[in-house]
């Protein structure tokens, strides 16, 4: 039995396979970069090792990991961790970005991006990631990623004359500015909740600012990250929720800064 998993900030979705049947469970995101060992051994724990499509640990072979916050220094702590829980199996962890060049391109080259929770993108030659643009995170980064939607609609939301719209969000989600000023400043991961805002933000496309709103964070997705390949002759492909649910504004974000998306899909698998 193999499992692969694929792991963003807000969810991990592990596939589970014998060889012929394919079983995906899910469990909330392991993120090492941000996590300690001690939370990603609860949610292993209490989240995958309880589900019932996972048969006993000692069963699985191996493991390929690949997610979110995985680089060179936190990878070798969260392989540690699942040799802990599964002493049987053969370990791989490697970046999400590695899992989603691989899903998208295969063996050819591209350019593959992931706009989820977060967002990160690389130039990957068919075998291995060549160049990688820091995405910087949420804060400092991560254009176009679910985070700096939210993020950025929230700004513009109550520093903006949208009183109309600011009266539906308010209605609709429960939320206030004070709420989220709360969310974002004292309670934990408040990336995760900005990405939440994003089904209020689908739900709106068609309010004109809101639109331009995503297509203008996706664009800079493009500038601030995309640019420095200095490849726009090969085609960028895309993985993550983000992507998948505001593809129409992705696509003209793209022709709008001279690129050409050749997939989108939702996740890995």
């Amino acid at each position: 039995m193999h499992i692969t998993a694929d792991s963003g900030s807000t969810k991990t979705v592990w596939m589970l396979s014998d060889g012929t049947a394919h079983t995906p469970t899910h469990t909330q995101g392991i993120n090492p970069f941000h996590m300690s060992p001690d939370e990603i051994r609860r949610i292993i724990r209490g989240e995958l090792l309880s589900s019932a499509a996972l048969p006993d640990a000692s069963a699985i072979e191996e493991i390929h990991f690949y997610g979110a916050g995985c680089t060179a220094e936190k990878s070798p702590v969260l392989q540690s961790i699942l040799q802990e829980f599964f002493p049987a199996a053969t370990v791989e962890v490697g970046s999400d970005m590695l899992g989603a060049a691989r899903a998208l391109f295969g063996d050819s080259e591209g350019i593959a991006c992931i706009l989820g929770t977060g967002a990160n993108s690389c130039l990957y030659d068919g075998q291995h990631i060549v160049a990688n643009v820091s995405p910087m995170g949420y804060i400092l980064g991560d254009e176009g990623s679910g985070a700096v939607l939210g993020k950025t609609f929230v700004n513009l939301l109550y520093k903006g004359d949208h009183e109309d719209t600011k009266t539906i969000f308010e209605q609709e989600t429960g939320l206030s500015a004070a709420a989220i000023i709360q969310r974002v400043y004292r309670e934990p991961l408040p990336n995760r909740f900005l990405a939440s805002l994003c089904p209020f933000i689908g739900q709106h496309i068609d309010t004109p600012w809101i639109e331009n709103m995503v297509v203008d964070c996706f664009r800079l997705f493009f500038v601030r990250n995309v640019s420095h390949y200095h490849r726009s002759d090969l085609p960028c492909s895309f993985v993550g929720s983000i992507a998948y649910h505001f593809a129409p504004q992705l696509r003209r974000a793209a022709a709008l800064e001279g690129y050409h998306v050749k997939k989108i899909q939702q996740g890995v698998f």
